[in-house]
């Protein structure tokens, strides 16, 4: 496929997200911005939200980690159920009740400034970490398949990657992204669904012989109960699963910004349970895709394995343009449905969190939202490009997926500390906590084989929620807080 007829097709999906930026940008004011006036229809944003929470990472990873992990990312997936759970019955009702705008406010409400600065500062920075992996990833396919014929260095790929979320973000946010993402959404599962059919009918496999394909345990094999010590044991990746939810979605302004945007809490909670059902349906396709993906390379000659899997197959030709045309657009709207909505969500955050920006005059409000816009901009660029000279490994997947076990992991300790107990804390010293815990993991990381005779997985992440929850504990003073009595002003 001819780099031009690439760039023809990303030129005109761009155009019709800016097109859809100009129809729902009309209104260039903050609270447009930010929760896009509470207006979205929930079954909108359930549908947009499948592909903010699958990514470009789960698009080109997971079927790529079939041949290492075989089906066991399901187990993580069934355990998601039980986070979003949580999130639909515990947290969202917490966040309508207080009017949030940025979630991290609770913890000034319920622990003081520290827990409050502490808490929006670990998000900006496990979604500054997070949406450049995913942003790296789409780099790295665009720079392989377009940039490097043409002679383009990646410094520009990733200067035009990020341009293009500025182009139709930078107006209306989250009104805009709640619209863009629907359309993305719908793009990645088409892909998926086309991918999945061509590669059957190219290989002239029957519904019978498909069967026969996903029966094979040495790609399929989901459920692992056979030895503890194994990071795909059933009950680390469920919990794991259970808690990642919850801390990458239930405990992230990103996620919850969307959810914010619905009309009430009725419609928020539709949101999150049908996008959760969804979900698992959807990740076994990816699966699926990944299985007939290696099946489909032994008999090519094709020796790509992990990340490179997906697009060697796609772009080698011998499937007809369609795959390839339909492998671009997948990739860019699963990248781009969750790092533009990161992106606006970075600015939020940043902007109310951090520079006040509802206690300034009007006049003020957009010029600092826009400068920060910008800012955060630059900063995916910069992280994005270091990426490309650290990161050595196949599979992004486990790396977002450990990156996230440290940097949320003091999020999930603050928010259970605050949801589940009464006790008031020394607030000035919770930064250190917070800091402590994922140094603490990092060493147990470490060492743990040496000192247990096991490694640790994705299950990190609850042990530095947990290490952070003890540290909480430690900080206690006399005073109890009586949940019940939060502050309901608008905050």
């Amino acid at each position: 496929m001819k780099p031009e007829l690439i760039i023809a097709v990303i030129t005109a999906y761009f155009l019709v997200l800016i097109l859809i930026s100009y129809f729902t940008g009309k209104n260039d004011d903050n609270q447009t911005f930010f929760l896009g006036n509470k207006q979205s229809p929930w079954y909108i944003v359930a549908f947009g939200m499948i592909g903010a929470s699958l990514s470009g990472v789960t698009f080109i990873s997971v079927p790529g980690w079939v041949e290492g992990s075989q089906f066991a990312y399901m187990q993580m997936v069934l355990g998601y159920l039980v986070g979003y759970l949580v999130i639909g019955t515990v947290l969202l009702p917490l966040y309508y009740k207080l009017n949030l705008t940025s979630i991290y406010t609770y913890l000034n409400t319920r622990f003081g400034k520290s827990s409050y600065k502490t808490g929006s500062g670990f998000f900006l920075l496990s979604r500054t970490i997070g949406a450049a992996f995913r942003l790296y990833l789409v780099a790295n396919v665009l720079q392989l398949v377009i940039f490097d014929a043409l002679k383009v260095p990646f410094v520009v790929t990733v200067i035009i990657t990020i341009l293009l979320i500025w182009l139709y973000t930078f107006r209306s946010g989250i009104k805009t992204i709640i619209w863009t993402d629907t359309l993305q959404t719908f793009f990645m599962l088409l892909a998926v669904g086309v991918s999945i059919w061509l590669i059957t009918d190219k290989m002239g496999l029957s519904f019978d012989s498909l069967k026969e394909m996903m029966s094979d345990e040495s790609y399929t094999k989901a459920f692992f109960f056979d030895d503890w010590r194994d990071k795909r044991f059933f009950f680390k990746q469920f919990f794991a699963g259970a808690f990642i939810a919850i801390a990458m979605t239930g405990l992230d302004q990103d996620m919850m910004q969307k959810n914010l945007s619905c009309k009430n809490i009725k419609d928020a909670q539709k949101n999150m349970f049908w996008m959760s059902t969804s979900l698992v349906v959807v990740n076994f396709f990816f699966l699926m895709l990944g299985v007939l993906l290696y099946n489909y390379a032994k008999t090519t000659g094709i020796t790509a394995v992990g990340d490179d899997l997906f697009p060697a197959v796609a772009m080698s030709g011998n499937l007809g343009v369609a795959v390839a045309v339909f492998f671009i657009l997948g990739l860019i709207a699963a990248a781009y449905s969750s790092a533009d909505s990161a992106l606006t969500s970075l600015t939020t955050a940043f902007s109310v969190d951090f520079l006040n920006i509802q206690e300034r005059e009007q006049k003020e409000r957009v010029k600092i939202r826009k400068v920060t816009h910008v800012t955060f901009s630059l900063l995916l660029m910069l992280v994005i490009l270091s990426f490309h000279y650290l990161i050595k490994e196949k599979s992004i997947i486990s790396k977002v997926f450990q990156a996230a076990g440290y940097t949320y992991g003091p999020l999930l300790g603050l928010f259970s500390f605050g949801l589940f107990t009464k006790i008031n804390i020394r607030d000035k010293y919770v930064p250190f906590v917070a800091i402590a815990s994922p140094v603490i993991c990092y060493l147990l990381n470490i060492f743990s084989e040496k000192w247990f005779g096991f490694k640790f997985g994705f299950e990190l992440l609850i042990l530095n929620g947990l290490i952070t929850f003890i540290g909480l504990w430690l900080l206690k003073t006399t005073n109890k807080v009586s949940i019940d009595k939060l502050d309901e002003k608008e905050v």
